[in-house]
């Protein structure tokens, strides 16, 4: 099968549509198990999908050249979604979510369909990345390697080693996003690592190229991807907002890994369902 090409336009209030069906989902899901990563979830929502549905190229059976690596291995509730929406994982796999004789569990296992690589030890996810894109430049082939990383791994020196490897290598073939929620797990990054900060500078004196948006605006984050001069290692800093989407989850640290009470539950479906509304109302 021939490559289709990648899209040069983004469909902005599909997207919005789309994270608002996932973010639902992700809720629902939540009243099944005792708890979940529905904060770290939300907050990379439209990166995901943009990745998925804006980003990465298709072939006309469905496949696609490109690789998409969840380095943020705790945020893989958004990925789960994401692929049971597309058919690669099946509704049964989601309702079973870290249930017995269920496959899916709080971290993604390679082997499972549509998972990459097996994440959730935080640091680690782009050096894979690193050894994935030299892979594909050694055989000559045309593939993209994606990958999504948290404040807290930025932390690891193993990530700062796999990004001076990168730019070291060239490594063009190798987008990598930030969600840039400024939460390293129960604390707010900008008061425990101070020196964290400026971050995108961080990366262009490690030679990417690099760029910083609102990570909640899917046509932002796609036009500064697919915007990007090429030559080297590309970094995406997303400005996100951890619980994006429901008003007592946003920036609140204990929904890092807590699942809503039924009244909660109600009432983050009850904001959902609202936001919804106005989006179509904002789209007709």
């Amino acid at each position: 099968m021939h490559d289709m090409t990648r899209r040069n336009f983004f469909d902005a209030a599909a997207a919005r549509a789309r994270c608002l069906q996932y973010r639902k989902r992700i809720l629902d899901i939540s009243q099944q198990v005792q708890a979940l990563h529905i904060g770290s979830a939300y907050s990379c929502t439209e990166i995901v999908d943009t990745i998925y549905h804006g980003l990465m190229r298709r072939n006309l059976d469905g496949t696609s050249p490109d690789t998409f690596l969840m380095s943020k291995g705790h945020g893989c509730m958004i990925l789960y979604v994401i692929l049971e929406d597309m058919g690669v994982l099946s509704r049964e796999d989601l309702d079973l979510y870290c249930k017995p004789n269920g496959r899916l569990g709080c971290h993604p296992d390679y082997g499972n369909p549509g998972i990459e690589a097996s994440t959730g030890a935080l640091g680690h996810g782009l050096s894979m990345a690193v050894g994935m894109a030299l892979a594909e430049r050694g055989h000559k082939t045309s593939g993209t390697i994606y990958t999504v990383l948290s404040d807290g791994e930025v932390q690891e020196g193993s990530t700062w080693e796999a990004v001076l490897m990168a730019s070291s290598l060239g490594l063009s073939n190798l987008v990598a996003f930030i969600d840039n929620n400024d939460f390293q797990s129960l604390g707010r990054t900008s008061e425990t690592h101070p020196t964290f900060y400026p971050l995108a500078e961080k990366f262009q004196a490690f030679g990417w190229e690099c760029a910083e948006v609102d990570g909640h605006d899917a046509a932002a984050v796609f036009a500064a991807v697919s915007g990007r001069q090429g030559g080297r290692p590309f970094m995406l800093v997303g400005k996100t907002t951890k619980g994006k989407g429901i008003s007592y989850m946003e920036n609140v640290p204990i929904w890092h890994y807590r699942s809503p009470s039924p009244q909660e539950y109600v009432q983050g479906k009850q904001e959902l369902e609202a936001a919804a509304v106005a989006t179509i109302g904002a789209a007709s």
